[in-house]
C-alpha cells in the first residue's frame, strides 16, 4: 500500500477503481489543524488532471502499469498495428489512444506499449527522434535574426519550426516530449 505521505511524482495507484499518477505534490503544514498533502493526480485512462488534498495516512494500493517494446507496423483506417517484439503477436491500437506525440513516429520505429491489467491506454514514443525534412522554404541569406525559425513539414506529415538554415533533405533530431527542434543528426 502506498500512503499519501510518501507520495513522489510518477507514483501510480488505484483510487475507486481509477489509475492515478502523482503529477505534482506538496506537503502543507499550516500553523494550526493537522498537516495534509495537495496534490496535481493524473487519471492515467483518461488524461484528466485534477488537484486534490489526502490526508498523510490514506493508504492506496499500488497500480502497477505495463511497459512492453513494440514496433509500430503499419497504419489501417484509425488503428495502428504494432509488433510485440517478445512474442511476434500483432496488436491494433486505436488512434484515439495514442496521444499527441505519436505524431513524430514512423513505421518500424520501436515505442513502449502502456497497458493496465490487459487494457492498452496509451503508447510512448523515444524522447528523441530523427526525422528527414520533406518540405520547407528556402533559408534567404541575410535574413538572420536571433532565434529566426520558419515551418517545416517531416516524413510523418507533422510540422513543426526549424531555425533558418534547415534544408528540405536535412535530418534533424527532435524532442517528441515537446515538439520542438534539437539539432541536425
Amino acid at each position: 500500500m502506498i500512503s499519501a505521505g510518501d507520495f513522489k511524482n510518477g507514483i501510480t495507484f488505484d483510487m475507486d477503481g481509477n489509475v492515478l499518477q502523482v503529477v505534482e505534490f506538496q506537503h502543507v503544514k499550516p500553523g494550526k489543524g493537522a498537516a495534509f498533502v495537495r496534490a496535481k493526480v493524473k487519471n492515467i485512462i483518461t488524461g484528466t488532471v485534477i488537484e486534490r488534498t489526502f490526508n498523510p495516512t490514506d493508504k492506496f494500493p499500488p497500480a502497477y502499469i505495463e511497459r512492453r517494446n513494440m514496433q509500430y507496423s503499419y497504419s489501417d483506417g484509425n488503428l495502428k498495428y504494432f509488433l510485440d517484439l517478445e512474442t511476434y503477436d500483432m496488436i491494433p491500437i486505436d488512434e484515439s489512444k495514442l496521444g499527441d506525440s505519436f505524431k513524430f513516429v514512423k513505421e518500424e520505429m520501436e515505442v513502449k506499449v502502456l497497458s493496465y491489467k490487459g487494457k492498452v491506454f496509451g503508447v510512448e514514443p523515444p524522447n528523441f527522434v530523427e526525422l528527414v525534412v520533406t518540405q520547407t522554404d528556402p533559408g534567404i541569406k541575410g535574413n538572420t535574426a536571433t532565434n529566426a525559425t520558419k515551418p517545416a513539414t517531416l516524413e510523418t506529415g507533422v510540422e513543426i519550426r526549424v531555425p533558418l538554415f534547415v534544408n528540405e533533405g536535412d535530418k534533424i533530431r527532435i524532442d517528441t516530449r515537446t515538439g520542438e527542434y534539437m539539432e541536425r543528426a
